[in-house]
């Protein structure tokens, strides 16, 4: 029997970083000093932290992922673990570190979950919410037999399934995480899908764009010229009319 459990952190302008890596309690330090490394001097603008379990009746495992925007990039950081022994006194933890500019990537996918939708009304709490960041356009793919509605069909149908471009799943569930979890995951998306559009500085504002700079004109000239330019260096090789 396998069972599974999670815990979700968030803070929308990325001050609680630090301490929700310490409130989640896995290797905190490890990977507190990994994220930290990643970020390479930028400023956290919007985090989220998920620790997740997984455990059987013989095995426990788990394994953190650390989503930081960061001004202009999407760091990902992912820790998991692994025992030799049945104590875990004889552990490796495998970190792996990946950092996105914001405009590489693709699409910020959220899909939401409600519980009697009938009774919906403004302000209902969401159930689930799967977060799906894209960015290399990789295909995930899940395949099955396809089934034929023949009951006494022996045939081979080959197989079917579906096909979704996506680098980073994540699921938040309020009856797992808890409704602040969701809505700060949420809150993150929001940011992600904002600053995809217009780039954050570390202060969370967007950027705006880089002005063009002209030549001024030149106020000694008695008279306009026509100037025409060496098509591959730009250097005048005109004529005064």
């Amino acid at each position: 029997m396998e069972d599974n459990g999670a815990m979700t952190y968030s803070a929308p302008d990325g001050s609680r970083l630090i301490q929700d890596i310490e409130k989640a309690g896995f290797y905190p330090q490890l990977v507190s000093d990994v994220v930290k490394d990643s970020l390479d001097g930028r400023r956290p603008v919007s985090h989220l932290v998920q620790l997740e379990t997984h455990f059987t009746n013989t095995e426990l495992h788990r394994h953190i992922t650390a989503l930081v925007l960061a001004e202009d990039v999407l760091h990902i950081t992912h820790v998991d673990d692994q025992s030799f022994d049945e104590t875990g006194a004889d552990a490796v933890a495998r970190v792996s570190t990946e950092t996105v500019p914001i405009s590489q990537i693709r699409s910020v996918t959220l899909s939401y979950a409600y519980h009697q939708p009938q009774n919906y009304e403004p302000g209902t709490a969401i159930m689930e919410l799967n977060l799906a960041v894209s960015w290399t356009g990789t295909q995930q793919l899940e395949l099955y037999p396809a089934m034929c509605e023949d009951p006494e069909c022996q045939a081979d149908h080959g197989y079917t399934g579906t096909a979704a471009s996506e680098d980073v799943v994540m699921r938040i569930s309020s009856e797992a995480d808890g409704r602040d979890a969701v809505e700060g995951a949420r809150e993150f998306a929001r940011t992600l899908r904002r600053a995809n559009v217009a780039p954050l500085t570390d202060a969370g504002a967007q950027i705006a764009p880089t002005p063009v700079h002209q030549a001024p004109a030149r106020k000694d000239a008695a008279a306009p010229r026509t100037r025409f330019g060496h098509r591959h260096n730009g250097r005048d090789a005109g004529r005064t009319s």
